[in-house]
């Protein structure tokens, strides 16, 4: 499924620090005026400054993500393929990984964020960027004291400084392609209760350090095969898939999933091998334009609550992916 591309999504939004975080860096500096733990950092327009790295994000929003589907699902794999996997007991499940296992058999015996996030025989559909700060961050120094354990007190060389930032405004951009409308609502919980507190980032998220804010810019959806069908009337337009096809055409405010353009996987022929959901698509208030240069069609959300209507409207998928299935989970 990653040879073709049927649909994408770009997300900008910041994240701005409701007190300090820190993402710390991977070895300890010989400068002895510095911090034990330091903040992470990079270049950026020819001058040193920390940033929250995207590897580090997106670790914190799969596990999160994983956390959800675990909620309503359980453990294992289903027929309805919404369950995310038990990272403690994951050899159980390493004989659906070979290397053996490539494209649709390899999506359809994953697990359902494994399809979004990846494993060893799957590639992720979700890209996040480095997060750098548009204003000038400020940092401070902290002071920590390690404890002991089993008795309760002060360790030996109990004392430790650490480098946290207070204030900033890190902007990243979230790419997911291909994508169902379901896994798009589900990225909208994960960035939800990230806004709400319920989960950090970084290091000593139990002492109240990693809590961020959740600022939207916008959201592009792309369809990158298709074409704006020009109607008599606004509310006439329809999105049509370029050359040769059995789907569409598509209202003009359809949003869709990747199982509108490959079709019933249930069908004589059907080119839906991987079996994302179909039908799949929503109505939204956001209406398709043609994309740059004349080619493709986008849809674009350009505000904060512009784009909590995007999930809101994907969250209605994310449900129907978890209605039982013959009255059974």
């Amino acid at each position: 499924m990653h040879k073709q591309l049927v649909n994408q999504c770009t997300i900008h939004l910041s994240l701005i620090p409701k007190g300090p975080i820190l993402i710390k860096s991977g070895r300890q500096g010989s400068d002895p005026t510095k911090a034990d733990m330091e903040f992470v950092e990079t270049y950026q327009n020819g001058e040193k400054t920390v940033y929250l790295p995207g590897s580090s994000l997106k670790g914190a929003i799969r596990a999160h993500a994983e956390r959800i589907v675990r909620t309503v699902g359980g453990d294992r794999q289903t027929s309805n393929g919404i369950w995310a996997n038990d990272s403690t007991t994951r050899d159980r499940y390493a004989n659906r990984h070979v290397n053996s296992f490539t494209g649709d058999t390899a999506y359809k015996t994953s697990s359902f964020t494994e399809q979004m996030f990846g494993n060893t025989s799957l590639a992720s559909r979700i890209r996040i960027e480095d997060a750098y700060s548009s204003v000038s961050p400020i940092l401070e120094e902290r002071n920590g004291v390690a404890i002991d354990r089993v008795l309760g007190s002060a360790a030996s060389s109990a004392l430790f400084n650490y480098q946290v930032c207070t204030s900033g405004k890190f902007e990243t951009r979230i790419h997911i392609r291909n994508f169902s409308l379901a896994q798009l609502g589900l990225l909208g919980l994960v960035l939800r209760d990230l806004n709400d507190g319920w989960f950090a980032i970084g290091f000593g998220k139990s002492r109240g350090l990693g809590n961020v804010s959740v600022e939207y810019h916008s959201a592009i959806v792309q369809y990158p095969g298709c074409e704006l069908l020009k109607g008599e009337e606004r509310k006439d337009d329809k999105i049509s898939p370029l050359g040769t096809s059995n789907v569409g055409p598509w209202w003009y405010r359809e949003l869709l999933g990747a199982g509108e353009f490959l079709g019933d996987p249930d069908a004589a022929n059907s080119s839906n091998s991987y079996r994302f959901p179909y039908p799949d698509k929503q109505v939204t208030p956001v209406g398709a334009t043609s994309g740059r240069f004349g080619f493709g069609v986008q849809m674009e959300w350009i505000s904060q609550v512009q784009v909590e209507s995007l999930f809101e409207t994907c969250v209605k998928g994310w449900k129907q992916v978890l209605q039982p299935v013959g009255g059974k989970r």
